[in-house]
């Protein structure tokens, strides 16, 4: 894996959850039903993403403001506990291990301020960097002095620094995606096709950019041989001009020379989801974190074996995580309760929990796997004892002096 992986993440007051931690495997398979807080999960990583390319306030305002995602469950006062995330990373590239934090107060009339912001480097020569900024900017690299506005997170400013940038390539370069398949259905504006939206909505024109240049040949090949292991006899899809629009069109293949091409308007939800899903994965250059929001809707159980596969690919060259209520999707054997966590909804709020000891017991003794404890309602999640969730989550900053 090129960039640093991320090992935990902490999380503090962010919409549905009061307090969480988020460890890692690889492929990671979160789990709940509808409404337990799976999409809150994921926008931990869309909101961090985003704000290291457009200014936090922007951030805040797509989602309804710093009210809409801030989380009130631990109290009715009209200013709750300040909202933190942490962001712990490991081994790779010269890189030991790092660190980014960040901790938001709510101001009245919508505003906010940066409480306190935290980034740490440790390469693997001993070397060491750090920021660290609450009222005053203080760090141990010279010079580095940006200027700072109280709504303003200081790594998107420094991150082009060589000592800061691997933190900020991989918190930039993370990838959320709900496929839907309308979007593929419609004709797209083209863009540069150097990234999937979260929706595929320029799904024609990430393909197009792929079948550019150098190795298209290969890659082609790859993305039709993938796409017919999950929807059979659906054996390629090019990119299709309609004046200044794209589209996509599909071939199928059967029996001695019998072929039909089909426009994406003619084509299943579940084609243009998988192919929706193929493009986040194959995209150039690769997110450095990429989740998959329920990849099991409106795909036939059946072609879900193939979509494991196209995961599993995914895994060899990014971190990923998979939400997801499907026990046909955990029905893999190589799928292991180290890759599995459950989010709950209890008391009012959201709960991220590893997989109980009597769920692990059975796992790890092929007594049952994922899919058939989900299915018999016998995977559970840890016990939630009282103060459990902060004693998991620890501090968002550390000493750094």
């Amino acid at each position: 894996m090129k960039s640093a992986p991320i090992t935990k993440i902490i999380i503090k007051r962010f919409r549905s959850f009061p307090t969480a931690t988020l460890s890692f495997d690889n492929p990671l398979f979160v789990v709940g039903r509808n409404g337990s807080g799976k999409s809150n999960l994921a926008d931990v990583f869309s909101f961090v993403s985003e704000a290291m390319a457009s200014p936090l306030q922007a951030v805040f305002d797509r989602r309804g403001g710093i009210g809409a995602v801030r989380n009130r469950s631990s109290g009715q006062q009209s200013f709750p506990p300040n909202l933190g995330l942490a962001f712990e990373f490991g081994l790779a590239n010269g890189l030991e291990g790092g660190r980014f934090a960040f901790e938001v107060k709510a101001l009245p009339n919508y505003g906010y301020h940066i409480v306190r912001e935290q980034c740490l480097v440790r390469k693997t020569d001993g070397a060491r960097w750090w920021f660290d900024r609450k009222d005053t900017w203080n760090s141990n690299v010279k010079g580095l002095t940006p200027a700072l506005e109280p709504s303003a997170l200081a790594l998107p400013l420094v991150g082009g620094d060589e000592r800061f940038a691997p933190i900020f390539r991989v918190l930039g370069a993370m990838r959320v995606y709900s496929i839907q398949p309308a979007k593929l259905r419609e004709m797209q504006d083209p863009d540069s096709g150097a990234a999937l939206k979260p929706d595929g909505s320029n799904a024609a024109s990430v393909l197009q950019e792929l079948l550019r240049g150098e190795g298209a040949g290969a890659t082609r090949a790859e993305i039709n041989r993938i796409l017919e292991s999950i929807v059979p006899a659906t054996n390629a899809v090019s990119p299709k001009k309609h004046g200044n629009k794209l589209s996509m069109s599909f071939s199928q293949e059967w029996g001695e020379k019998k072929k039909l091409t089909f426009d994406a308007f003619n084509m299943s939800d579940g084609t243009l989801r998988s192919l929706g899903l193929i493009m986040a994965v194959f995209q150039k250059p690769s997110p450095s974190l990429l989740v998959i929001e329920e990849p099991e809707a409106t795909i036939h159980p059946g072609a879900l074996g193939a979509v494991l596969d196209l995961i599993r690919k995914a895994a060899k060259t990014m971190q990923v995580v998979v939400t997801t209520h499907s026990p046909e999707l955990l029905d893999a054997k190589w799928i292991t309760d180290a890759n599995l966590r459950i989010v709950s909804w209890q008391a009012g709020a959201s709960h991220l929990l590893p997989p109980s000891e009597a769920t692990r017991q059975a796992m790890s003794q092929h007594l049952m796997g994922a899919g058939e404890l989900l299915r018999s309602n016998a995977l559970h999640a840890d016990e939630l004892f009282t103060h459990a969730d902060d004693l998991r989550s620890g501090n968002l900053f550390e000493s750094l002096a």
